[in-house]
């Protein structure tokens, strides 16, 4: 019988390492076609009503590890919309399908993030799907390895800005007239805030950032009675890896970057993000959660 999160067993071996054969997708990448896929918690997330009528928004929810959270979310009994990039419709089929499932409203919002105007219509496209909103999710995020400095972009460097800490800022600041006190939003960082990889200067940076801004955030919007916190996953394996995220060599050696010598799955990283939308963790603002799998961060 498939574990749930409630499972008590070996975290290192848990999960099977993931071994992936070298793969290359073009941006964003399809989530289906990745051998193996990903593992979202479809078969093992188990619900408790964690969020019984929340209403959540989550940018990059069609897979990966905003697809987990998408998933868990509807299943502890929130209502998600979530948003993609055009060309990613089968993984954000398979993502309602999800929510459907679970007897939730799901809808999904075609945008590209980066784009300063689309910030707040997404938002109004999101509160009318779900009448208001408690839950801003910025999880979507841009990650293109690059083995030197000289051949970095500006090009490049400035999308991944804009992806990764403008849109966020854009979707916060569009999203405040519609949270009420014991709203919450979640920032998705990365490992890379602490130990940036020498070929992701750009991404490394704007996790860096992230995690910075939520803290200042996290104090500004305390008196209006709205959480900001940050979940910093380590190696987990997404489409981000396949679509030029890593190098062939990393792609290779994936399941050997942390303490457990196996790549984290989303499912795993889930249930981060379902404590931090939830009541339980009323005292808790400006924190960082690391998911990594022992490797250890200041």
């Amino acid at each position: 019988m498939p574990h749930d999160q409630y499972t008590f067993d070996d975290p290192v071996t848990r999960y099977a390492r993931v071994d992936p054969p070298v793969q290359h997708q073009p941006e964003p990448g399809i989530q289906a076609w990745m051998t193996p896929v990903p593992d979202l918690g479809e078969k093992t997330y188990r619900g408790t009503g964690r969020l019984a009528g929340r209403r959540a928004l989550i940018t990059g929810g069609d897979s990966g590890i905003g697809g987990a959270t998408a998933i868990a979310f509807a299943r502890e009994g929130a209502d998600v919309v979530i948003v993609h990039l055009d060309g990613e419709q089968p993984d954000a089929e398979h993502i309602l399908s999800e929510i459907t499932a679970a007897g939730r409203t799901g809808a999904a919002i075609v945008a590209d993030i980066s784009d300063r105007a689309r910030s707040a219509e997404i938002v109004a496209e999101a509160v009318a799907h779900l009448g208001g909103l408690d839950i801003l999710v910025n999880n979507a995020g841009k990650q293109v390895a690059v083995q030197r400095v000289e051949d970095l972009s500006d090009e490049q460097f400035e999308a991944t800005f804009r992806t990764n800490v403008f849109a966020p800022f854009w979707l916060i600041k569009a999203a405040l007239p519609h949270l009420q006190p014991g709203a919450t939003i979640i920032n998705t960082a990365s490992l890379e805030a602490y130990v940036p990889a020498p070929d992701r200067l750009d991404y490394a940076a704007t996790k860096a950032a992230i995690n910075n801004l939520s803290k200042g955030l996290a104090q500004q919007l305390a008196p209006r009675g709205i959480r900001v916190n940050v979940v910093a996953p380590g190696p987990t394996w997404t489409a981000l890896q396949v679509s030029d995220g890593v190098s062939d060599e990393q792609m290779a050696a994936f399941d050997e970057e942390n303490e457990y010598k196996r790549a984290g799955q989303p499912a795993e990283i889930a249930p981060a993000f379902v404590f931090l939308a939830s009541a339980e963790s009323s005292y808790v603002s400006g924190e960082t959660l690391n998911v990594n799998g022992g490797m250890v961060t200041p």
